[in-house]
């Protein structure tokens, strides 16, 4: 048996397919960029929030003795899980951090931030600059608290320069920063290489905040479905109620109608299958109705021969009355046949005329049984004597009979017949279930089309006319319900009906 896959799913796993090839191109983009070119990754929030955290590391390398930088650099250790800083002169002498060897990927960016040497100040120069700082932090003591200066700074502190390095063997990423060099006295130094380090890119969210993508992408999601969910639903609604409405238009109710309203090729479609539905239903009614009138005409003819065959059954003599006795049951044949049209027809014509009612199953039930297999034992009746279904009495009756009169004709000698009856969910199913051999698999959905017979020789010996299940099929219809057959394990067949539960009084 193959798998069923529903165009609804198709259609939403083709569309997460496409998010995922968009998102693996993207990955790939962010990858070969950030693999190449990763200083442009610290040109947005990165290089703000190192920016920021640069600064707090500086005010505070600037108010801490040296020998404590260690322990200030191991305290933004422990504030940032996964990374790592450390403190570097230019030429490669580590300050502070636990001990590190730069990689060669790194030590080539170094140079590009090395400061030239200054020419040394003279003695003269240095005591004056000394007076002039002096001078500056009394003015600023003496002026009172609430003085504020209302210019602008015009020199305001300027960004500092940074570039990111993903170092191989092993794999980390490492952020340097420039710091100025933290003067103890007034000595030109070498500036000051501050490092983050990491194993991975996001570096905690210092580097590069994922939580932000990831809220980002998933918004993006749930937006696209959103936004493709209607579309779907739209479109495999329809197809569901045209699957629907051909699957009756194949089980023979032509009454079906699908919503054609849609301006599209599914719209297009939908009142395709209504105009077929149309002139189907017109051309099985007009069969339908042929056949009754041909058999309604056929009546009088037949009972004009019946009434010459009596006369010239006295008439004739011995020698002439074999034929007759042969030509009578043909005429009777013919009959019969004329009679089960008729039934079929009135059946099919005058379903939305036939007027339902309670009926009390299992009095029915028995009371055909009784008529169909007078051999006591023969047909086991396993019905409640209180359900009661909503058919007409006389129609549902008929099917019956003839499910139970076929029962006995091909599997009567296999073992006993029976009539089962239960309530499901505010239904009724009534099963009629025999022992014989069964029906081909192939046959299952055929027998109830009128004039189907197994045996294609068509005898008088083999069966009747192929429209004893036809005319079970619309009985059950005109009463509202549905009839299906199946074949039992190891043998034997089982015709189910099923009609809708009454609550009222029987009639």
């Amino acid at each position: 048996m193959k798998l069923r896959f529903p165009l609804y799913a198709k259609i939403l796993l083709w569309f997460f397919l496409n998010l995922l090839l968009l998102g693996t191109a993207l990955y790939g983009f962010f990858r070969f960029q950030f693999h190449f070119g990763l200083d442009s990754l610290l040109s947005g929030p990165a290089g703000e929030r190192m920016e920021s955290l640069t600064r707090v590391i500086e005010d505070e390398l600037k108010d801490t003795p040296r020998s404590a930088w260690d322990a200030v650099l191991a305290r933004f250790n422990n504030a940032y899980d996964g990374v790592e800083f450390f403190l570097f002169r230019p030429s490669g002498m580590q300050l502070a951090g636990t001990p590190v060897t730069i990689p060669p990927e790194v030590r080539e960016r170094i140079p590009s931030f090395r400061a030239q040497p200054a020419p040394p100040m003279p003695e003269a120069a240095l005591r004056l600059l000394r007076q002039q700082q002096e001078q500056r932090q009394q003015q600023q003591q003496q002026r009172p608290a609430w003085m504020v200066d209302p210019r602008p700074d015009p020199n305001p502190p300027r960004p500092h320069s940074m570039f990111m390095v993903r170092a191989e063997n092993p794999v980390r990423y490492w952020v340097g920063v420039r710091l100025p060099p933290v003067k103890r006295n007034l000595a030109p130094m070498e500036p000051e290489m501050l490092f983050a380090v990491s194993k991975t890119l996001s570096g905690g969210g210092l580097f590069f905040d994922i939580k932000s993508w990831a809220t980002v992408g998933l918004g993006s999601l749930v937006f696209s479905i959103l936004f493709w969910l209607p579309l779907v639903r739209s479109i495999t609604r329809s197809i569901s109620q045209i699957t629907r409405a051909t699957e009756q238009v194949a089980e023979g109710n032509f009454e079906i109608r699908v919503d054609a309203s849609r301006r599209d090729e599914l719209g297009r479609l939908g009142q395709g299958i209504n105009a077929m539905a149309e002139r189907l239903e017109g051309f099985v009614s007009g069969q339908k109705r042929f056949l009754g009138d041909a058999a309604h005409e056929l009546c009088s003819p037949l009972a004009r021969i019946e009434v010459a065959l009596s006369i010239l059954e006295t008439r004739a003599d011995a020698a002439l009355q074999p034929r007759i006795v042969d030509v009578r049951e043909e005429a009777q044949e013919m009959a019969s046949l004329v009679n089960e049209i008729l039934a079929f027809s009135k059946a099919s014509l005058r379903g939305n005329e036939i007027r339902l009612e309670p009926v009390a199953l299992a009095e029915l039930v028995r009371r055909v049984a009784a008529r169909e297999a007078p051999d006591a034992g023969q047909v086991c009746v396993d019905i409640a004597d209180d359900l009661r279904v909503l058919a007409a009495s006389g129609l549902l009756g008929r099917a019956v009979a003839n499910l139970i009169r076929n029962a006995v004709r091909y599997a009567g000698d296999a073992g006993p017949i029976t009539v089962h009856a239960e309530a499901h969910s505010r239904q009724i199913l009534l099963t009629v279930t025999d022992s014989g051999p069964g029906v081909g698999e192939e046959a299952l959905h055929q027998i109830f089309d009128p004039f189907f017979r197994l045996d294609s020789s068509r005898s008088r010996d083999t069966g009747g006319f192929g429209l004893g299940l036809s005319i079970v099929k619309t009985c059950v219809q005109a009463c509202g319900g549905n009839v299906t057959a199946r074949n039992r394990q190891p043998s034997g067949l089982q015709v189910e009906i099923t009609l809708a539960q009454a609550d009222e009084k029987p009639a």
